[in-house]
């Protein structure tokens, strides 16, 4: 069985789905692998290191995904411009595809329908369940510290002032507040980020848990009180509040977030759309000059003026729709996705090259389409489409 290594043609895309430690592993397991020539250029690997791991290098992007068996990637694929034709039109259906689509997000559908029609069996990395067994499969997990840690960073660099207290001689300049909103493994992440930075860091969640831990790290903890059979999904995660309660967020936390000089976003519902929290009135409410980091924004984002992909201003503010962040520090992210993965393919086929364990429950609940039909959940609940039996 042939395991494909495209190099990713998103734009500023760097990361790599496999590394040459982890092309070893899969050798060991008895999977060929095939790496795109020039894949690993983003993270300063070589075509000659893939091959001394026991990869061989393929210089034709179409000659690769034709012998492919098993397809893993970053990103979802897109339409490549040099070759005037979609990567997924270059799959050959036989294949399967690993890789982080987002299923459930509007800008994934027409892929997602795309890969059905084409009888692609297709899995997603943001699918993966938060079990214990999952724990080193969980790249969701792993790409959202480098995204919490990194979405600080660029917020401080577009803030028209500084972040920590600075000592004049004319006076002390205030520290900026920053609201973190959704204190989950990104969150947690940017707090300890924005505090080492010197800001005043505030941090939102709807479960008390998440509360308890932002508090741990130094954070003013803000939120209201929800029913923890509204708030929380098994695992502890947060569930989608019905619309009701989310309006009551929603005007709970607009005082807060206007006094905030930088906001980061991170409240997700695994494998569904992200909730509206902030809304256009809300921004319409913060200090000119402020900005809003959108992490959730694969998801479809936490903030209601969020575009994919692009800084917007609305009311002097900056709103930044920034759709990978690991992306910018493709290095550390290679390192932890390509590991993640090839935990997550040794499951898939613990019973050998050319046995996938469909049946599996990490594999069931990661899995989007088959035999030509979508079958991911939360994916048919936002394309307004039920499971076809």
């Amino acid at each position: 069985m042939r395991i494909v290594i495209p190099k990713e043609i998103l734009h500023a895309e760097k990361r790599v789905a496999a590394i040459p430690e982890t092309v070893a592993k899969f050798r060991q397991k008895g999977f060929e692998v095939a790496v795109e020539a020039g894949a690993g250029e983003g993270i300063f690997v070589s075509d000659s290191d893939y091959e001394k791991a026991g990869a061989a290098i393929v210089r034709d992007v179409e000659e690769l995904f034709g012998q492919a068996d098993l397809i893993l990637k970053v990103k979802q694929p897109i339409f490549n411009e040099a070759r005037e034709k979609h990567e997924v039109d270059m799959m050959p259906s036989r294949a399967l595809l690993v890789t982080f689509l987002h299923p459930a997000s509007p800008d994934s559908h027409d892929i997602v329908r795309k890969l059905a029609a084409r009888r692609i069996t297709s899995l997603t990395m943001d699918g993966i369940p938060r079990i214990s067994r999952a724990q080193r499969m969980d790249a969701l997990t792993s790409m959202s510290t480098v995204a919490g840690y990194r979405a600080v960073l660029d917020a401080a660099e577009y803030l028209p002032r500084f972040l920590p207290m600075v000592g004049t001689a004319i006076g002390a300049i205030k520290p900026a507040t920053v609201l973190v909103v959704g204190a989950g493994v990104a969150g947690l992440q940017s707090i300890a980020t924005a505090k080492r930075l010197g800001a005043v860091v505030k941090a939102w969640d709807i479960r008390e848990s998440a509360r308890q831990e932002a508090a741990s790290l130094g954070a003013k903890v803000e939120g209201f009180d929800v029913p923890a059979d509204l708030a929380i999904a098994p695992g502890g995660y947060a569930r989608q509040l019905p619309e009701e309660w989310l309006r009551k967020e929603q005007a709970a936390i607009g005082a807060i977030a206007a006094q905030a000089d930088i906001i980061i976003l991170s409240a997700l519902v695994p494998g569904s759309l992200a909730p509206t929290i902030i809304t256009e009135e809300i921004v319409a409410r913060m200090r000119p000059g402020s900005v809003i980091i959108d992490i959730s924004i694969d998801q479809g984002g936490n903030c209601a003026l969020t575009k994919p992909g692009q800084d917007v201003w609305a009311h002097s503010v900056r709103i930044c729709g920034v759709q990978n962040l690991p992306g910018r520090m493709p290095m550390q992210s290679s390192w932890l996705y390509a590991n993640n993965m090839y935990y997550y393919i040794e499951n898939l086929f613990k019973n050998g090259p050319g046995t996938p364990d469909f049946e599996d429950e990490i594999v069931r609940a990661s899995l989007v389409t088959t035999d030509g039909r979508i079958v991911y959940e939360p994916a048919l609940e936002a394309m307004g489409e039920r499971v076809t039996v």
